[in-house]
């Protein structure tokens, strides 16, 4: 065989790629010719042409190695590059792993900073569930010499290796997959090691340093695919955060537009006169639902969206309804035609005429009871924020510690931040328009209770009542009181309560009616039109039981034949002391009322001086020599002159009452205990308790 035809057979070998067996046969053939020298050359020849072969043969096959490594290489890069799913990332750098080293398995291991231990993130060719899921110790295992040293290290046997820490549960794992020989690279980002990237054979090998390069290679593009999701994860996560910020900046704005255009609207509102009905209807449309204003006790002030409650009594247009807030629900009292607005002030001309239309407010079954309202709108003053009561929300209008009602809010569902916010302006407005009002109403009481202060001080002569002047008329004409009629001065007592609010009710109630009312000699006083002493005293008692939820006690007086008004105080004052006298406190009448001692307390009977000629004597003797006859008297007769019972009373025995009655007779004479004298001595007693209450 001539060596042009030996190298042709093995350029053949090489073409198609045949197993290295096949590069021997040739030889083998030559070989079995025989032993001549000729054909001893051409073995050798042939010898020579098969290593070439041969090398030719494995250089092929690196440089088909090569290009399927830098193949896989070029795809992770594209993988990266098309920033694919990190997870299909790293299965794939795995799987490629695995394939380019021909190992039985390859997997990847991530350091758990908060866990503190490794973990496995992918796994391709393994059959153990155990192994798939378990934790390793930082330290431990080969993985943790890797992580250590930041160096690549392999072990052919690795459960017989003692190059690094063994446990229990990685070597358990490691014998239930099966493997020996594991190869791991250290996953690099930066200067920190976050993981190994691990290829295995269930049988002892060794890794050549051109795997190991290869594997270190794809744990570089691993651990480039995870920073490049832990950016991308950041800059979604910024982007979300941003895009989250716009829409709350967009939100708020809207909000900000919203609560300002409630705020305007609101603010218009007072400008232009309107009262609590128009406050009620805007705040209940902007936060839609259903408003009512109620004042201090949780009346209703609006008559917008009026409830109705089941015993009708709900806004219905009472005499207690309106007398409790004269002068903070948008009326000027006594004023006609003022309800809900100012009477001709400047700046009225652009309110709305007619009430505005709303729907139905909260029913029977929404609306809370007296107390359950209290009680919301005193936490709502405590906490100083809306509060739920039932099925409305309550939002207390307070200024300057004073509570001024409340805003109850039914059928507006939860509330956000913007209603809140319209929900606090609408209190704020609703706060200044019941002080402006309120301000206006007081003004007005002052003037009334000045021209009343003239009138009881007798500072005005002539005519009717004491006010005859032309000018005098003048002033009580502008407060809608005509002195031309009969009027009935009525005096108030009411305890624990202030004074100042029981002014206020007066004036509200007397200036509903045209009337007047104010302080005199630290009393409360009112002038009402009325020609029926007992008839105004009753209805005087009932207005202000009714908004001073208080009882109180009233004395009037005051027959229409023109008899001064300072007389008819006068006479006021005593009925009231007499009232009190008697025990009859939150009752009302005149001296017509009080039987005899009307007649004895009318206004020309010497009163002091019958006392004095009944009980004087008795009164000075124990005024010097500090004894209590008096009071033994008045004891007596109260118990029906039985000394038994007045020893008791006194707290003294039988005797001691015989000897001090003894006293008495000395004193006024034997008679005084006779029936005729009996009768004026215990009118004397009872006249003298009520001019020493009066006094």
């Amino acid at each position: 065989m001539t060596s042009m035809n030996s190298g042709r057979m093995f350029l053949e070998l090489l073409a198609r790629d045949a197993p290295a067996a096949e590069f021997e046969e040739p030889v083998i053939a030559a070989r079995a010719d025989g032993g001549s020298a000729a054909n001893a050359g051409t073995v050798a020849e042939l010898e020579r042409s098969k290593l070439l072969a041969l090398r030719v043969r494995a250089a092929l096959d690196r440089s088909r190695r090569r290009e399927a490594e830098l193949s896989a290489l070029y795809e992770t890069v594209a993988d990266l590059v098309a920033l694919r799913d990190v997870d299909s990332v790293l299965q794939a750098i795995v799987a490629r792993a695995r394939k380019l080293l021909g190992t039985d398995t390859a997997y990847l291991a991530l350091y758990d900073p908060e866990r503190g231990c490794a973990y496995m993130r992918e796994t391709n060719g393994s059959v153990s569930a155990k192994f798939q899921q378990l934790l390793m110790p930082l330290g431990a295992g080969l993985g943790g010499l890797v992580v250590q040293t930041a160096s690549p290290y392999f072990s052919s046997s690795y459960l017989g290796d003692a190059q690094f820490r063994h446990t229990r549960d990685i070597d358990e794992a490691v014998t239930e997959e099966g493997l020996v020989a594991i190869l791991g690279v250290p996953l690099r980002l930066g200067g920190d090691v976050i993981g190994v990237l691990y290829a295995a054979d269930r049988s002892e090998r060794g890794f050549a340093r051109d795997e190991v390069t290869l594997l270190g290679s794809l744990a570089a593009h691993a651990a480039v695919a995870l920073d490049n999701a832990r950016l991308l994860q950041e800059t979604n996560t910024a982007l979300a955060d941003l895009n989250a910020a716009n829409r709350l900046v967009q939100t708020r704005s809207a909000s900000v537009e919203r609560a300002a255009a409630a705020y305007e609207r609101f603010t218009g509102l007072v400008v232009r006169g309107g009262g609590v009905d128009d406050i009620a209807h805007a705040v209940g449309e902007a936060l839609n639902g259903s408003v009512v204003v109620v004042g201090p006790d949780g009346r209703p002030l609006s008559r917008v969206a009026e409830p109705r409650r089941p015993d009708g009594d709900f806004g219905r247009d009472t005499h207690a309804g309106a007398e409790s807030h004269a002068g903070t629900d948008g009326r000027a009292a006594g004023r006609p035609g003022t309800q809900g607005r100012f009477d001709g002030g400047p700046g009225t001309e652009g309110r709305p005429e007619g009430r505005p239309e709303v729907g139905p407010g909260p029913g029977p079954e929404d609306w809370p009871d007296a107390e359950a309202l209290a009680d919301a709108m005193a936490r709502s003053r405590a906490q100083g924020r809306a509060v739920t009561c039932g099925n409305c929300t309550v939002a207390a209008v307070v200024a300057d510690q004073e509570p001024l009602g409340a805003l109850v809010i039914s059928g507006a569902g939860g509330f956000d931040d913007t209603d809140r916010v319209i929900l606090e302006r609408g209190v704020t407005v609703t706060a200044l328009l019941l002080l402006f009002r309120t301000s206006l109403a007081q003004a007005e009481e002052r003037v009334r209770g000045e021209l009343l202060t003239d009138l009881l001080s007798q500072r005005l002569g002539g005519g009717r009542h004491g006010g005859g002047s032309l000018a005098v008329r003048e002033r009580a004409r502008r407060l809608g009181t005509d002195l031309d009629k009969p009027h009935v001065v009525a005096v108030v007592a009411a305890d624990d309560v202030p004074t100042q609010r029981v002014s206020a009710a007066a004036g509200a109630w007397a200036g509903a009616r045209r009337g007047l009312a104010g302080r005199h000699e630290g009393r409360t006083v009112l002038l009402v039109p009325g020609d029926d002493p007992s008839a105004v005293a009753r209805a005087v008692e009932a207005g202000l039981r009714t908004a001073l939820a208080r009882p109180v006690t009233v004395g009037a007086a005051g027959p229409p034949d023109g008899t001064a008004v300072a007389d008819a105080y006068a006479e006021a004052l005593q009925c009231l002391g007499a009232l009190q006298a008697l025990g009859r406190t939150g009752s009302a009448g005149a001296m017509d009322d009080l039987g005899f001692l009307g007649l004895v307390l009318g206004r020309n009977a010497d009163t002091d001086g019958f006392v004095r000629r009944t009980l004087g004597p008795l009164v000075e003797y124990d005024e010097r020599r500090g004894t209590s006859l008096l009071d033994t008297v008045e004891s007596y007769f109260q118990h029906g002159q039985s000394l038994a019972r007045t020893g008791a009373a006194l707290h003294v025995h039988v005797n001691t009452v015989s000897q001090r009655l003894e006293r008495v007779g000395q004193i006024l004479g034997e008679d005084w205990n006779t029936p005729q004298y009996a009768l004026e001595a215990q009118l004397a007693l009872r006249l003298r308790r009520v001019l020493t209450t009066t006094a």
